[in-house]
This record gives structure tokens, C-alpha cells and sequence, in this order.
């Protein structure tokens, strides 16, 4: 059986969802407990199990014995060891080995993209465990506070941490194909612009800005979403740089105080 797709990212993907299933329907683990020992969320372990994520990519190992028994035995490894998250990542260049022995293989001698390609897949390796292991230890320091504003800071950074990995596997897929710069879609300057008022709407809502007022972890939390804000301000903003066709603006109602 050939995989669709020889991304170092996908093959992580497809172990996390083969052991996820394993640990809540072989070993009787909830959702929850399953998802801790992997690093991810509740709702990824649920997205897996229901076939909404994954569901193409997954459905053509789930009937696999040798696949199956690859993921049995890395779930058993990470009840045994929790800290072990390399475990999946193991048991992810496994099933790729196992079905598309050629994808580490040698890239195109040719081409803009041949060293990219060629690098691709030992630097997402490494970058996957640096994110895993920093997943698995911000769970782990978030199950040890004691109060909700500290659960609060190591699960948002264990969040990025899964965004990233994330964002890894979606440039994995289009290096892959040899395409190294990709224009935005299905969206229109107008659309764009109008995201940015309502941002700017949000942010005149609060105020003073209230950072100055607090100390300690509060101060931290504050500052954090601040930042994440004027990062989204960059990100709209390269959004209109990068040539966006113009559009009909969005239908609906205006907001209130608007000309």
C-alpha cells in the first residue's frame, strides 16, 4: 500500500490518531487521559476517533494489522513511560518506513527547491519533538499549579506549541510538491479591511490599558494578549501587501456608531 503523501509531518499525524484510538478503545482511557499522554488536546483525540480529522489519511491504516500493532504497542510505551512523547515520533518514522521506504530518500538533483526538500524532513523531525516535548512538559506544569492563572500561561503556550506543529505540517505538505511561496485564497482585500475594524472596534472597547495596573502573573497573561493582538495587526497587514484582489464588501449589518 503507497501513502498519499510522503510529508514527516502526516506521518506523525496519522501515529498520533492510531494511538489515540488504541489508548481510548484498546486500554479504556479517557479522552482526556489520552490526550495528556500525547501531548494534544481532548478535541484532537475526539477530531481522530470520528474520522472529521484525518479522516482520507487515516482511514487506509486503520485496517491495517502491522500499523495497528505499531500503534498498540507505542500506546503501551506511553502508559508505562508518560514522559516518553519521542515514543510517537519512533513509532511515526516507523510507519513511514514501513509503507513509503523511499521518503527519506534523496530529493531532485535539481531545482530552487532541491536543498529545501532535501533538509525538510530531518528539520521537521527535530522541530516535531521540540514541539511535542514542550507540549507534554507545559501539560505537565499545568497539572502541577495550583491556581488557574498559572494553568492558564502553560496551557497557552502549550496551545502555540500544537498551532506550530500545525503550521509545520501545512508548509510540509506544499514543500512537498516543490512549492516554496503560495498567494492567499477565497478571501478579498475588503474582507480583509473589515477584520481590521472590527479588531480595532475590540480593542477601543477595553479602555485604558490596564497592564500598568496589574503585577505578576497577571501582568504576564495582559502583556501576552496584548502581543498576540499586535501580531494579528502584522498579519492583516501583510495580508493586504500581498496583493489581495479587491471585492465586494461583506454583507450585514453595520456596527454600531458607524458612518
Amino acid at each position: 500500500m503507497k501513502a498519499a503523501t510522503t510529508s514527516p509531518v502526516l506521518w506523525v499525524q496519522v501515529m498520533q490518531a492510531l494511538v489515540a484510538r488504541e489508548l481510548v478503545e484498546s486500554f479504556g482511557l479517557p479522552e482526556r487521559q489520552a490526550a495528556a499522554l500525547l501531548g494534544i488536546v481532548p478535541s484532537s483525540v475526539s477530531q481522530y476517533r470520528s474520522g472529521k480529522r484525518l479522516g482520507p489519511q487515516l482511514s487506509q491504516y486503520l485496517g491495517h494489522e502491522e500499523a495497528r500493532r505499531l500503534a498498540r504497542r507505542t500506546a503501551q510505551q506511553l502508559m508505562e513511560a508518560p514522559a516518553g512523547s519521542h515514543a510517537v515520533l519512533e513509532a511515526a518514522i516507523a510507519l513511514g518506513e514501513m509503507f513509503d521506504p523511499g521518503a527519506g530518500g534523496a530529493a531532485p538533483a535539481s531545482g530552487p527547491t532541491s536543498a529545501v526538500r532535501r533538509e525538510a524532513p530531518k528539520w521537521l523531525r527535530d522541530r516535531i519533538v521540540g514541539e511535542q516535548n514542550a507540549v507534554a512538559e507545559c501539560m505537565r506544569l499545568a497539572q502541577r499549579s495550583r491556581d488557574e492563572l498559572t494553568r492558564a500561561l502553560f496551557r497557552q503556550i502549550a496551545s502555540d506549541s500544537l498551532r506550530h506543529a500545525e503550521i509545520v505540517a501545512s508548509l510540509a505538505a506544499y514543500l512537498d510538491r516543490g512549492v516554496t511561496s503560495s498567494l492567499p485564497t477565497g478571501v478579498t482585500r475588503a474582507d480583509i479591511e473589515h477584520l481590521i475594524a472590527r479588531e480595532h472596534e475590540a480593542e477601543e472597547t477595553s479602555g485604558e490599558d490596564l497592564g500598568p495596573e496589574l503585577g505578576g502573573l497577571m501582568r504576564i497573561l495582559w502583556d501576552s494578549m496584548e502581543s498576540d493582538e499586535k501580531k494579528h495587526e502584522l498579519l492583516l497587514q501583510k495580508l493586504l501587501d500581498a496583493g489581495l484582489p479587491n471585492g465586494p464588501k461583506p454583507r450585514g449589518r453595520r456596527p454600531r456608531g458607524s458612518p
